[in-house]
């Protein structure tokens, strides 16, 4: 927890905007600073109970994972600008019949103290842990999951006739969509954690005619089944 809270505060001076609002968010609030410490705490314990180094980096491994999820429905609303009737729509997937104004502040709130605690495992990973796999992997998932997510909404909100029928791409590619985010999820868990392994197996952005589906496919082969 100290060093989370180090990064916080190291990030609220940083030079990227939306970390610095995001970090500013939980430190200038009392009572949204303890909101997150409470939510972080609880994230950190299933890291923090095991007794060995590798089990702490699957579990911190699973944990960033789940934050990515967590970010995801109000990165969506900010990205794709919603408002009005489609945004309470949105929200009312998630939500169900909760109150709309609730529901857009709850969710606010779960996205500045996920992406505080999502920074923090990172850091964790990079500086204490030494596990690639919450740096260039982590970047390509949460790009996968986003792009599969965006598709999930895009398809739920849709309502004219002219919308449905510029989702239907979307609409026929979410399985695979789905599928590549849950194999990727199963090679960051299942990724080798020293230097010269993961220089072999890593996931990699492509470059020239490199795919990226063909890269996971790399490391879904080397995965245990």
């Amino acid at each position: 927890m100290e060093e989370s809270e180090s990064r916080v505060e190291m990030t609220a001076k940083s030079v990227a905007p939306a970390d610095i609002l995001v970090a500013q968010r939980v430190l200038e609030r009392p009572e949204e600073f303890t909101r997150w410490e409470a939510q972080h705490d609880r994230l950190m314990r299933p890291v923090s109970t095991h007794g060995h180094l590798s089990q702490q980096i699957v579990a911190l491994r699973a944990t960033a994972l789940s934050l990515v999820h967590r970010k995801a429905l109000f990165e969506y609303l900010r990205q794709r600008q919603l408002a009005g009737a489609k945004r309470r729509k949105l929200l009312a997937v998630f939500y169900g019949c909760a109150d709309y104004t609730n529901a857009l502040l709850t969710e606010h709130g779960n996205y500045v103290r996920s992406s505080s605690s999502y920074l923090c495992t990172q850091h964790l990973a990079e500086h204490l842990m030494h596990d690639p796999a919450l740096d260039e992997p982590l970047e390509l998932y949460e790009e996968w999951y986003t792009e599969y997510f965006h598709a999930f909404c895009d398809v739920e909100i849709a309502e004219t006739e002219e919308e449905k029928q510029a989702c239907l791409a979307q609409e026929s590619l979410k399985p695979l969509l789905k599928y590549r985010v849950t194999e990727a999820r199963k090679a960051i868990l299942t990724m080798p954690q020293t230097p010269r392994e993961w220089r072999e197996l890593r996931i990699r952005r492509p470059t020239g005619d490199t795919q990226r589906l063909r890269a996971l496919a790399l490391i879904s082969k080397q995965s245990p089944k």
